[in-house]
């Protein structure tokens, strides 16, 4: 009943919320949604501690859901260390995001509607992470992708808004795609889709082949790639990646949400908890190695440059994930999943004061309008800092202490390093790369928002060029958003400092602490971590110094540079502010080819051939015949006399040739 109560909560409160909104209010709706998840959050605290810690994994089941010929699908509420571990993440920061939410969302007209939806996605992500069967998994990820297309498109009078949302939704069933094959071909291997049934089953399947295009394929390998498809959708790996940033679109509660702790970290879930197959599947963990490390690199080196607060939030989110992508490809779980646990403090920290940001600013957006904002947002300011400093994983390796990110980032950087493996040492470097320019991006983004001259407009330009539809405003005019905003990020600032210190024995050096929830927590060269040089293990902290220092130059000491350099528009300045060029490469080899495919098939093949010998030829021949009786009535007597002979002749002479 206590899990029951903590998964169904949220969609009890969304459908009040939502269906009797006219009724309620909007300060009602706000606060009965607000108060459901705060229940389910502690909950969740004593779930862990009670599953985690003391070790009470359990499986609670609820009712038979589908039962048809051989497929028969219970549903239950699985709670082991994986899943506890998730519902703190997921119920901790949709409860800080409504809380947020209520100051940031105050003017809008449209609240109740958007707290429901809000519910309801935390509802979806847990029973996604509650599941039991990859049947149960499926119905989460469904629901997931529905309610982040409600919540990216809420503002759906924005035609952007609606194109980031519908961009998100036909990006994500692309890998949903792969995804559901992955489960047509569990059931057709093992008969089940219980995740105990088929992780017991799979050890007799290791080796074995089927024949798909006259080659013979590797059995697990297929299900594995078809799984990962699904998760690269999900959590934007590089190739499904291009509508995360679009999403940005949606309010920025829904940024935070969507891309701190909940949707994009189902992928990452779904390869953790099916790592009983991937661990038979080598050649898929090293696949999920590449693109892993790919991502990581890619989705840094796109962050460089771009100007949008949220956008450069957006691409770091892709980026760490591939981090956690890396850390599940060399078999270390532990890691991937104590990454996703800190990274959702410090993201959700980085998102939510970008949003106080753009608040105060009135919805203003771009990091070139903003600047020397430190003395007008203090606490904010403080808040975005620490932000930075865990996300960078700033600490002292040889002492062991530092940010949350530390911890984690560097145990993800270490595992690549000691998998000992070629797809290992590609991984290790680029991930290590990707921590330089994480600290560049990262740091350019405070800097240009908290340091140096303010760039909009001073008291005298706003009165001179006031513009209603101009978001830039006055310098004085700048102050701190309401305190039910500004609470939450003092929340997520402390574990964005703390959980990786406290945390990091369980995660990392307690297999007690798992207790099978994952294959392998700590990778197969765990035991080797005394043998990391020093200069690998300070390497990180050294590209760290080095992406400050880099940012500090451009944009204290010489801040006309990055202008006059982004003038000159260079083939890499270009190829990374243009993205990589993908929403160009795929606008090229599927929009347009689709498009102009839907427009013939329109033209010609409905309205032409369709239309044109159907229904329309139709009533056009009618048309015609009438219009040529018409001519006949043309009311004059003799007409008629005539028409009358001419009938009378003709019977006549068919009769005498009738006779005849």
């Amino acid at each position: 009943m206590l899990y029951a109560i903590l998964v169904f909560l949220p969609i009890i409160t969304s459908a009040i919320a939502g269906v009797f909104q006219k009724w309620l209010g909007a300060r009602p709706s706000e606060l009965l949604t607000t108060a459901g998840l705060f229940v389910s959050l502690g909950l969740s605290i004593y779930a862990f501690y009670d599953v985690a810690i003391l070790g009470h994994a359990q499986i609670v089941p609820l009712w038979t859901w589908i039962s048809s010929g051989d497929l028969t699908v219970d549903w239950s509420v699985r709670v082991d260390t994986l899943t506890a571990v998730m519902l703190v993440v997921v119920t901790g920061v949709s409860a800080l995001v409504h809380l947020y939410s209520i100051g940031y969302m105050h003017d809008d007209p449209d609240r109740p509607r958007f707290f429901s939806y809000l519910s309801l996605f935390t509802f979806a992500m847990l029973m996604l992470v509650t599941a039991n069967n990859f049947v149960q998994v499926f119905f989460g990820w469904e629901g997931v992708g529905l309610a982040s297309y409600l919540l990216i498109g809420f503002w759906y009078k924005k035609p952007t808004a609606n194109a980031a949302a519908l961009k998100a939704f036909v990006v994500n069933r692309v890998g949903d795609f792969g995804f559901m094959l992955g489960l047509f071909a569990i059931f057709w291997v093992f008969g089940t889709l219980d995740f105990d049934a088929v992780f017991k089953a799979a050890p007799t399947f290791a080796g074995k082949t089927f024949e798909f295009a006259g080659q013979q394929v590797d059995i697990l390998t297929t299900i594995c790639l078809l799984l990962f498809v699904g998760a690269m959708g999900k959590s934007a790996q590089i190739g499904l990646h291009t509508w995360l940033p679009d999403a940005m679109e949606g309010p920025t509660p829904v940024s935070a949400l969507i891309h701190a702790a909940t949707m994009v970290t189902a992928g990452v879930f779904l390869v953790c908890r099916a790592s009983p197959l991937f661990e038979l599947a080598p050649n898929a963990l090293a696949f999920v190695t590449f693109i892993g490390a790919t991502t990581a690199f890619f989705a840094a080196s796109v962050g460089l440059f771009q100007n949008d607060i949220k956008r450069v939030i957006a691409y770091s989110t892709c980026s760490q994930l591939g981090y956690m992508f890396v850390a599940a490809g060399v078999s270390a779980y532990g890691a991937a999943m104590f990454h996703l646990f800190t990274h959702a403090f410090f993201k959700a920290l980085l998102f939510l004061s970008a949003g106080a940001v753009i608040v105060a600013l009135h919805h203003e957006q771009d990091m070139r309008k903003m600047g020397g904002l430190r003395k007008q947002l203090p606490f904010t300011y403080w808040m975005m800092l620490i932000g930075n400093l865990a996300l960078t994983g700033i600490g002292i390796p040889m002492l062991g202490v530092g940010t949350a990110g530390f911890y984690s980032k560097d145990a993800i950087i270490n595992s690549a390093y000691l998998a000992g493996t070629p797809m290992g040492h590609y991984a290790f470097w680029l991930t290590l790369i990707a921590a330089g320019m994480t600290s560049f991006y990262s740091w350019r983004q405070f800097l240009m928002t908290f340091h140096g001259r303010y760039r909009g407009l001073d008291r005298h330009e706003w009165d001179h060029h006031h513009d209603p539809h101009h978001h830039a405003l006055a310098l004085e005019d700048v102050h701190e958003p309401a305190r039910t905003m500004l609470v939450p990020l003092g929340v997520l600032a402390l574990g964005a400092l703390i959980a990786g210190a406290a945390f990091v024995h369980f995660f990392i050096g307690d297999a007690v602490f798992w207790r099978g929830a994952v294959a392998l927590a700590f990778g197969h060269h765990a035991e080797g971590e005394h043998e990391i040089p020093v200069l690998i293990e300070f390497a990180p902290l050294i590209l760290t110094i080095v992406g400050f220092g880099t940012a500090y130059y451009f944009y204290i000491m010489r801040p006309e540079l990055p202008a006059q350099l982004a003038a000159r528009k260079g083939l890499l300045y270009t190829f990374l502010y243009r993205k990589w060029y993908f929403d160009e490469l795929y606008d090229f080899l599927f929009v347009r080819p689709a498009k102009w495919l839907g427009r013939l098939l329109w033209k010609w093949g409905d309205g032409k051939f369709i239309d044109g010998l159907g229904p329309d030829g139709v009533a056009a021949r009618v048309l015609d015949a009438t219009r040529g009786a018409v001519k006949l009535q043309s009311g004059y007597v003799y007409h008629y006399a005539f028409a009358m002979l001419i009938g009378v002749v003709g019977l006549a002479t068919y009769f005498m040739l009738g006779w005849r």
